[in-house]
């Protein structure tokens, strides 16, 4: 279902509304926010030297540590009374990424949400359970607000207390459920444990985001709980969730919504744009955000673009899953790997469940690393033939093996109730 007729539009129709509101965004910026001032005279650019979409290229990036070095309201292009909401950024290191909303940012966040909702194939009248946390990260209060602007109803139970979500999905009989994908798969074994045929469960579609999600882990959401698992994509620094969504018809590829962000990919190490259909680190720039206009800035996160038009009709840009992020590069003894990577060798073997983890050290000034991977429950294959599938699949796909290879039981890797899954542990 096609939420705003802009998300079919021809597409000069949406390079013009890009432009227009590109414009305006540097002017907002360049007026009111003096880090942007300082940094696009520095460029030598001026508001007035970005006639179209094209001129993004001649704007200086953003980046997190802009964020920081202008906490916590450097960035803010309105005064305080204006301000209706403020988030943060869920990372776990340094001062948080400090970000803010007007009404009418409000009101656009809700929309671009309920769009992402819609396109994941949500209808009026659903009932959405919310798992993702309420507060400060974007997640829970982003996903509340779409539901409503949609017209559907949404249980705002948050994150974690797993046995309750289950316990109100079946009395409730939920239709969507909102989560990272790694929580998705915990409460499919909490449900098993608890006596319920996790594919019983009444909800149909599982909106999963905040983490990386390879094929083989959607694989396995869709199969343990007979669902349709749906990408939705966002940061806080641009809005939270709802900057991206995939339809539920093709699944190919998340629709940014352009009339509202405008991306770029760009070559992580040199900046320069890349052509489409070539990986590289997302670039997003805000189209109509009041409060909080960021230029060009760098996510971070690794994806493609592609212009074709999609089966749903809809003729906005996709963005692939994202991969993984630049600055989650791991270089062990000069080979240079994802853990998204190793996750899309590793979960694609027979046998193998979709929990692994990471760990690097140094010995005797060596990067070493050690893979632990857990079996699937009630896998028949014995243990050697298992290592060494993981082994040659590592070795021939990526060229790498890991110096140590542990197999552990089903539930032998501790997981994560609530937040984002740690994957990797950097010991060194």
């Amino acid at each position: 279902m096609v939420h705003k007729p802009i998300e079919g539009a021809d597409r000069a129709e949406i390079r013009d509304l890009q432009a227009e509101r590109l414009r305006e965004t540097v002017e907002n910026a360049y007026e009111n926010v003096p880090f942007y001032r300082e940094t696009l005279d520095e460029a030598g650019v001026e508001p007035a030297d970005i006639q179209s979409v094209d001129d993004v290229t001649k704007l200086p990036t953003t980046t997190k540590e802009d964020f920081r070095d202008e906490y916590p309201d450097g960035l803010f292009a309105v005064d305080d009374d204006e301000v209706t909401r403020i988030h943060a950024s869920s990372g776990t290191t340094g001062k948080p990424k400090i970000v803010a909303y007007t009404d009418d940012d409000v009101d656009v966040w809700s929309e671009v949400v309920a769009r992402s909702l819609a396109a994941a194939g949500v209808e009026p009248g659903d009932t959405v359970q919310n798992a993702y946390g309420y507060g400060l990260f974007t997640g829970g209060l982003g996903l509340h607000y779409g539901v409503e602007e949609l017209g559907g109803t949404v249980i705002p139970v948050g994150g974690g207390q797993t046995q309750r979500q289950i316990e109100l999905m079946i009395d409730l009989d939920s239709d969507v459920f909102t989560c990272t994908p790694s929580y998705a798969l915990y409460l499919a074994e909490t449900a098993e444990e608890m006596g319920h045929d996790p594919r019983e469960l009444p909800i149909s579609t599982v909106i999963f985001g905040a983490e990386p999600c390879t094929d083989p882990m959607r694989e396995e959401i869709e199969q343990r709980l007979d669902v349709t698992g749906i990408d939705i994509y966002g940061l806080s620094e641009i809005v939270g969730p709802g900057v991206s969504n995939e339809c539920h018809e093709a699944q190919e590829g998340l629709h940014i919504w352009e009339d509202r962000f405008l991306p770029e990919v760009v070559d992580p190490q040199t900046g320069e744009p890349l052509p489409e259909g070539e990986e590289g680190e997302l670039v997003l720039t805000t189209l109509s955000k009041e409060a909080l206009p960021v230029l060009r800035y760098r996510t971070g996160d690794l994806t493609t673009l592609t212009y074709e038009e999609c089966e749903c009709g809809r003729t906005m840009v996709r963005m692939d899953n994202v991969t993984g992020r630049a600055d989650d590069l791991l270089i062990v003894r000069g080979v240079n790997l994802y853990p998204s990577e190793i996750e899309d060798v590793v979960l694609d073997i027979d046998g193998v469940a979709p929990h692994y983890r990471i760990d690097l050290d140094r010995e005797e000034n060596l990067d070493v690393m050690e893979l632990t991977v857990e079996r699937a429950e009630g896998a028949d294959r014995g243990h050697v033939e298992l290592e060494t599938e993981i082994r040659e699949r590592l070795s021939n796909v990526l060229g790498f093996t890991p110096d140590e290879l542990t197999l552990v039981e089903s539930g032998g890797i501790a997981r994560s109730e609530v937040g984002k899954v740690q994957r990797v542990y950097d010991h060194r």
